[in-house]
């Protein structure tokens, strides 16, 4: 099968997206299919990448770490090699190159799939003219494009049923993004604890991931530092970066802490997973997530989490088998699941780690992968059904103009629901109170 993938982000940048459609490539390539990257260009993108194009770009978009495509008539056409047919469009964002995969499976006249990895009403701040409207707009147009695709893919069933809800009707299937389980299980933890001056005994909180507003950042410092004013023997261990790392550090050096926060800045490969070793428990608080990869990388090197009950946390994380998961956003009882959690393991590590392990287990890479082409070939086989009758160049040429009026219909009924939002009128600032 010949797999074009379509997506906004990709290596070299960290994130999500980028670590899904690199992964899911890989094993798809292993099981014998032919996939294409569409990607914008990146500084330090590899030079030489393997049926990769790349779109030009600009870089650092509104000074986050993205790259926001430049639109060029034509480009990608003239970039597809001749001998490259794709079979299905997968498509990984619904704006950009989300809005360039429908007009390629028009054009073919194949199946478009598309995975819905993100909550994008979380990240407007990203966005000039970020406001509540902008949020309505976001959930509205992403709402708009699954209905235009063949089949959507949720990373998370908390996330399949939140589209449901939001008025989704083609199929969805619940399809995490696997975990290389063997390479997080084994790390020296030791070795990277010795390069931050961490001792043996001591007991490490740790977190990773891009250190950005929308990850809940300062609740989670604050719940930390809360716990590490109990014991001296308690560290934070932070492995990422990102436009937060000032307020993280603030929020220590305001607690007396400063001392015991540990930034390495991000990590990759053997320091990575060495990382996730070097922890004793894992601590996550974003409420933004579609699926928790970082969860079932920790739980894969056996180490326990806790965290907020949220999309994608709900999934992996079982309280009391694996971790802690708290129904409540508060401090306190946070601080207090890291002491519970840290207790345990000085009790008796086993049972705790046990069940960190069957759980990443169950989120296997090649499993995954095995979904995902199960549903490539089920919509491929519904797609040749209903295009049997009439394989004409009227046809499709109708398919192409269909399509740029899915695109314009969906961007206008978004924004008219977006100007339709009742939203409360601000206080006057100059208001005596």
């Amino acid at each position: 099968m010949n797999i074009l993938m379509m997506t906004n982000t990709f290596t070299p940048h960290v994130g999500g997206v980028a670590r899904s459609v690199s992964f899911f490539t890989h094993e798809l390539r292993a099981m014998g299919h032919r996939v294409v990257v569409v990607a914008p260009e990146f500084e330090d993108m590899p030079e030489q990448e393997e049926d990769v194009i790349r779109v030009p770009a600009i870089q650092n978009f509104n000074g986050s770490d993205f790259s926001v495509i430049i639109p060029v008539p034509g480009y990608l056409e003239a970039k597809l090699e001749e001998d490259f047919q794709p079979d299905v469009v997968h498509s990984h964002h619904p704006f950009l190159l989300g809005s360039t995969a429908l007009r390629v499976a028009s054009q073919y006249q194949i199946p478009l799939v598309f995975t819905h990895h993100t909550m994008y009403e979380q990240y407007t701040h990203y966005v000039p003219g970020d406001s509540q409207r902008m949020k309505v707009f976001a959930v509205k147009q992403a709402t708009g494009y699954c209905n235009l695709c063949d089949a959507v893919v949720a990373p998370s069933e908390s996330v399949a049923a939140i589209l449901r809800e939001r008025g989704v009707t083609v199929p969805i299937q619940s399809i995490p993004t696997g975990v290389y389980i063997e390479e997080f299980q084994r790390g020296d933890g030791l070795r990277l604890r010795r390069q931050f001056g961490l001792a043996p005994e001591d007991r490490v909180i740790g977190h990773l991931g891009r250190l950005a507003p929308e990850k809940n950042l300062p609740f989670l410092a604050r719940a930390v530092s809360q716990y590490l004013a109990t014991t001296d023997r308690g560290h934070f261990l932070v492995v990422g970066g990102g436009p937060s790392v000032d307020e993280i550090q603030a929020i220590f050096d305001d607690a007396g802490l400063g001392d015991r926060l540990h930034l390495t800045g991000s990590l990759s490969g053997q320091d990575l997973v060495d990382a996730y070793h070097a922890m004793d428990v894992f601590a996550f608080a974003s409420k933004s997530e579609t699926q928790g990869m970082v969860l079932v990388e920790a739980l894969a090197a056996g180490v326990p989490v806790v965290a907020l009950d949220a999309n994608g946390a709900r999934e992996v994380v079982r309280d009391g088998c694996n971790g802690r998961l708290l129904p409540h956003e508060e401090e306190a009882p946070f601080a207090a699941a890291l002491a519970d959690v840290v207790d345990q393991l000085e009790r008796d590590p086993e049972p705790l780690r046990r069940g960190a392990l069957a759980t990443a287990r169950e989120f296997a890479m090649p499993r995954c992968a095995e979904r995902l082409q199960a549903l490539y070939l089920q919509v491929q086989r519904i797609s040749e059904f209903h295009h049997m009758a009439d394989h004409s160049i009227w046809r499709a040429a109708l398919e192409e103009l269909k399509a740029e009026w899915d695109i314009l219909a969906n961007l206008t009924e978004a924004a008219v629901a977006a100007l339709e939002e009742e939203v409360e009128p601000e206080e006057d600032a100059g208001a005596s109170t």
